[in-house]
């Protein structure tokens, strides 16, 4: 990333052990700061989860890869501003959010490909169990493909990112009751194309 900082193959200050107890607040007050360490441990920590929100939602991932650079530059730059009204997580995911929007919004006239989504898998499980848990992933991001994008972004946080229905409506700037809404249909959707498409409905 060659935004003024590096984010991979840097030795950092921080420990493993310390940089497991270091809360995200205390890292964004040092990032501010400009402490190019606590950088490299906040996008450790959320960097795979923020790749995944931005996959999901635009099914590009050369945009997607693009896209996360944005996001941690923009925390690079603007650390100062947070200001811890809610998680560190809940405001990255809507920063994420509000990039992809953009993006797509400037690539309206393409179809999303459902083919580019990525698995990203266990290395701990045996290849039978990994290759069992890939393929039903695959199914149920297929499915959500398939729901319309205000439900997506729901399910997506509260499922993939375990948002409160509180976070969730911080994330995409909606009201709570909204996001309820949405969820309702959404679920509802959800149990149907996971039932065309031969998966427990358990998965909600």
């Amino acid at each position: 990333m060659q935004n003024g900082y590096a984010l991979h193959g840097e030795a950092t200050s921080y420990s493993q052990a310390v940089a497991a107890t270091v809360q995200d607040e205390d890292l964004v007050e040092s990032i501010a700061r400009g402490d190019k360490d606590a950088m490299r441990v906040l996008y450790a920590r959320h960097g795979v989860r923020v790749y995944r929100f931005i996959l999901r939602m635009t099914g590009d991932v050369s945009l997607s890869e693009d896209l996360l650079s944005e996001v941690f530059f923009n925390v690079w730059r603007q650390a100062d501003t947070f200001e811890a009204k809610s998680k560190v997580s809940t405001w990255l995911l809507a920063i994420a959010r509000y990039k992809a929007m953009s993006a797509l919004r400037r690539r309206s006239h393409e179809q999303l490909d459902d083919e580019k989504a990525a698995v990203i898998e266990d290395p701990s499980d045996d290849p039978e169990i990994t290759l069992h848990a890939t393929q039903r992933s695959a199914l149920v991001r297929k499915c959500l493909t398939k729901l319309a994008p205000a439900h997506r972004q729901v399910i997506d946080l509260v499922y993939y990112h375990e948002k409160s229905i509180e976070e969730v409506a911080q994330v995409v700037g909606i009201p709570a009751n909204t996001v309820k809404t949405r969820m309702f249909y959404a679920r509802a959707r959800m149990a149907q194309l996971l039932a065309e498409a031969g998966v427990e409905r358990a998965w909600l």
